[in-house]
């Protein structure tokens, strides 16, 4: 029988048992986990921070697990984060996916990178 892939709600109660087990939760407020994001996501774009556009889609193995590696924080830290608020990111994700058609429709966002309020 097939194991099932985790899902956030798994990760956030795995994240939940590493911080108890730890007598971490005292630390883990929603201003110290979106801070923590934050130091995360920079250290993800530190991978980046000299490439050209080009090298930066053509990551050598070390720069790929390194980026594998951050992108994992984030992601760990955003649970974390949405957890301690009850958001659930899935349907927070989909909800701004819907938002983000109304702000950007096809027929005027098409190839150009200009924000929603100077299309």
């Amino acid at each position: 029988m097939p194991s099932k892939t985790p899902d956030l709600k798994d990760i956030a109660r795995r994240l939940q048992d590493f911080a108890r087990k730890r007598h971490w939760e005292k630390f883990h407020s929603p201003k110290n986990l979106a801070m923590a994001l934050s130091v995360e996501a920079a250290e993800l774009l530190e991978v980046f921070q000299w490439l050209s556009e080009e090298q930066s889609k053509r990551l050598s193995p070390e720069a790929l697990a390194a980026v594998s590696e951050e992108a994992a924080d984030v992601l760990l830290y955003l649970i974390q984060l949405s957890d301690k608020l009850d958001i659930d990111l899935i349907a927070a994700a989909n909800k701004k996916l819907v938002v983000n058609a109304q702000k950007y429709p096809v027929s005027k966002a098409r190839g150009t990178s200009k924000k929603y309020t100077k299309l």
